[in-house]
């Protein structure tokens, strides 16, 4: 019986590695400069914040202000930021309306091209906008949170819970953010 426990965590083992050193190495165009980027090397601080991401959702629209507050807030922490569109093909012009609207919203990030949603699969994205809060961990990147950036997507006046904020925060004091995951409201991502 001990045999098989073991074998079993070592199993266990196995399968949370590659998991973690394949988020490493997923790969995705950004469209701000039209060249791949692979995620491990986007995280050189303490994490990275992908914040999955539609031109066509009103959702994300309402989120713009917030979103750049958050990042002029913990980029100089080493968190970095960068926008996934699971709806966008990877040709020039589909590139241009992303790459026109990073110019025009003044968010200053990349905007990476989730070519075939691999990477909406991967994270199980379901809303627009959703994040994902990756941090190095045991075994290489770990999703640290997921979900809902506030708690009010409508009116940023009212927001009264800071989820994505308070994680953060969490994860710079070197915490385990809690709750792990909030349920995102926004728009249905468009599967493929």
């Amino acid at each position: 019986m001990k045999k098989l426990a073991a074998v079993f965590v070592l199993f266990l083992g196995m399968i949370f590695s590659s998991q973690a050193q394949n988020l490493s190495e997923l790969s995705a165009v950004d469209a701000v400069t039209g060249s791949p980027k692979v995620l491990g090397s986007m995280v050189s601080g303490k994490g990275i914040v992908l914040i999955f991401h539609s031109l066509d959702c009103p959702f994300a629209k309402m989120y713009e202000s917030r979103i750049k507050a958050l990042k002029a807030t913990f980029q100089n922490q080493g968190i970095a930021f960068a926008l996934v569109n699971p709806e966008s093909g990877t040709g020039e012009a589909d590139q241009m309306p992303l790459r026109s609207f990073i110019d025009q919203s003044g968010l200053n990030m990349a905007y990476l091209i989730d070519a075939g949603q691999a990477w909406t699969k991967i994270f199980q994205i379901t809303k627009i906008p959703e994040v994902i809060v990756l941090a190095q961990g045991v075994n290489g990147l770990e999703i640290k949170y997921r979900g809902a950036l506030d708690n009010n997507p409508q009116a940023e006046s009212a927001v009264t819970e800071k989820h994505l904020e308070r994680a953060l925060n969490q994860i710079l004091r070197g915490e385990s953010p809690t709750p792990g995951q909030v349920r995102a409201v926004g728009c249905n991502v468009r599967t493929y």
